[in-house]
């Protein structure tokens, strides 16, 4: 998928949303996992998660952990979570959320991995063991490494704030990536709660497409995200996870989250924001 087939899609379904499916079974309804081994569970509550959402959305975010966790039957729930929206709504983007991160040829597999085997459109990448960890991934025409740069999470003060050279390490990584790659196979990901930065962030990172997670349980405003971090053509993928996977307990909870999903993330707050008519 290239960067004007996502633009296209983002006006023509009004939003910017990528909904997670950070699946946990523990907070699957009841209704979903009566009579259901916890395979089968998680997978019926993704498919209804995903029909009830894709016309409200514009990319999926499975993050791998949950489905990792239970062990070959959860990879297996994987896969078929992808087929399920490749089968049925061929137009949506689809993240592998892994922020991986090895070098030389394990970073090569992992890309074989995530675009060969499972047919993601994009991974996401920790860089902290250099260039090598990413290029492999920017090797498939269509597909992009997302890049963590500056997370939502509080610990990220830690290392990506950090000064290095008069700048702070965020930027430093988000550098030397643009040197090694192109708006066509490269995002990076900015927490949403990090909003106050997004507006710095453009300044020296016009063109690529941020991932923002963050927004909803974390706290996370997608005005605030809007109006700080779109570049003239949008350039945003907003994800909210619990938010609209859990909107509701109970026997609606897919309408609950085509709710809470068509709510969030709008096109219209960048057309208002930037005085597009």
């Amino acid at each position: 998928m290239t960067t004007d087939q996502i633009y296209s899609e983002i006006k023509r379904k009004g939003t910017m949303l990528c909904v997670g499916l950070d699946t946990d079974y523990q907070n699957i309804p009841e209704s979903v996992k009566a009579g259901r081994s916890v395979p089968e569970a998680v997978l019926e509550f993704n498919k209804r998660i995903i029909d009830a959402t894709a016309p409200h959305c514009v990319a999926f975010k499975p993050n791998l952990a949950f489905y990792e966790c239970l062990g070959t039957d959860g990879l297996s729930v994987l896969e078929k979570t992808v087929e399920h929206i490749r089968l049925k709504y061929p137009g949506q983007f689809i993240i592998a959320d892994a922020k991986r991160g090895d070098i030389g040829n394990t970073a090569r597999m992992y890309a074989k991995s995530y675009f060969e085997a499972f047919d993601f459109d994009a991974v996401t990448l920790s860089p902290y063991m250099g260039r090598e960890t990413v290029t492999p991934f920017l090797e498939y025409p269509g597909k992009f490494a997302i890049v963590v740069a500056l997370s939502s999470n509080p610990t990220s003060a830690d290392f990506q704030t950090a000064e290095k050279g008069g700048k702070p390490l965020y930027q430093a990584v988000m550098e030397k990536m643009m040197e090694i790659s192109t708006p066509e196979n490269m995002m990076f990901v900015i927490g949403a709660t990090k909003a106050d930065k997004l507006k710095e962030i453009r300044s020296f990172c016009p063109d690529n497409f941020f991932l923002v997670p963050g927004v909803g349980a974390q706290g996370g405003s997608a005005a605030e995200v809007i109006a700080n971090g779109s570049n003239s053509k949008g350039g945003l993928l907003i994800n909210s996870s619990r938010a609209i996977l859990y909107a509701s307990s109970g026997p609606d909870f897919a309408q609950a989250a085509a709710i809470a999903a068509s709510a969030g993330s709008s096109w219209d707050s960048f057309r208002t924001e930037r005085g597009i008519l």
